[in-house]
């Protein structure tokens, strides 16, 4: 058995595919880099539906990479996980990384530093406190003015590897309905989207199979884009009559 190349399964090179060629069957070992908890591995098996393995004390996950014969008669290894294709892997070495799994060590609880969980309520938390402070004295100077947060449905109901980001999305809606109520009788309405999936950069990443996957899972059939969520804030921008409210944008996939 030799080495036979290398890649990674994210963005951020958290997470090691290691090759190996014996004679024609190619063996794959998946491995955390620099992290000091198998819980990425195991995380990672839970997904995908593969078991782990201990090897130098450490957690991996090994199995083989089928070859398939192209139309051209080229051969060719498909890596595969849960399904989705990653990578395909050419007898002369060459790589080819079709897609990166989702930021797993990102959204881990047990992996996301002090200083992620701080940035992350400083984005989309602290944001919508400095805006709401900035626009304040020329609402309140009124007695009228409209307030609209972007939340997640995420933030409804929780997301598992999504500790962090839904902690931050539950609190965007918490605040919404508390300063509905301080803001109310001001004239002043407060109210919240909380949009699903919805095709912008955010899903640039996502491999095509998972897309599809999650798009069978909304009653609608589809997913949003970006016109769906600025029709939710355009009617809430014109419903006098509502304030403290989350309005769902995600084709039925949170009820």
């Amino acid at each position: 058995m030799r080495y036979f190349g290398k890649f990674y399964l994210d963005k951020e090179k958290d997470i090691e595919v290691t090759l190996w060629m014996d004679r024609s069957v190619l063996s794959y070992t998946i491995h955390a880099i620099d992290h000091r908890s198998d819980n990425l591995i195991n995380n990672l098996a839970a997904i995908s539906g593969q078991e782990t393995e201990l090897r130098d004390g450490r957690r991996v996950i090994t199995g083989r990479i089928p070859c398939y014969i192209k139309g051209d008669g080229q051969r060719v290894y498909i890596f595969r996980l849960s399904g989705t294709k990653l990578a395909n892997i050419y007898p002369d070495g060459k790589i080819e990384v079709n897609s990166v799994i989702p930021a797993i060590a990102k959204t881990l609880m047990s992996q996301t530093t002090e200083a992620q969980f701080d940035q992350a309520f400083a984005v989309n938390v602290k944001g919508i406190y400095n805006c709401v402070n900035a626009a304040m004295p020329f609402f309140l100077n009124k007695q009228a003015g409209c307030v609209i947060t972007v939340s997640s449905m995420w933030g409804q109901v929780g997301a598992s590897c999504e500790a962090a980001y839904s902690a931050t999305k539950g609190a965007v809606i918490a605040l919404t309905k508390a300063l509905a109520k301080e803001l109310g009788p001001s004239g002043i309405r407060v109210n919240c989207v909380a949009p699903g999936v919805i095709l912008t950069d955010m899903c640039a990443d996502i491999d095509p199979e998972i897309l599809e996957e999650l798009r069978q899972e909304s009653p609608i059939g589809r997913h949003g884009t970006p016109d769906d969520v600025a029709a939710s804030i355009e009617y809430l921008a014109n419903a006098p009559f509502v304030t403290g409210q989350v309005l769902g944008v995600n084709g039925g996939f949170v009820i």
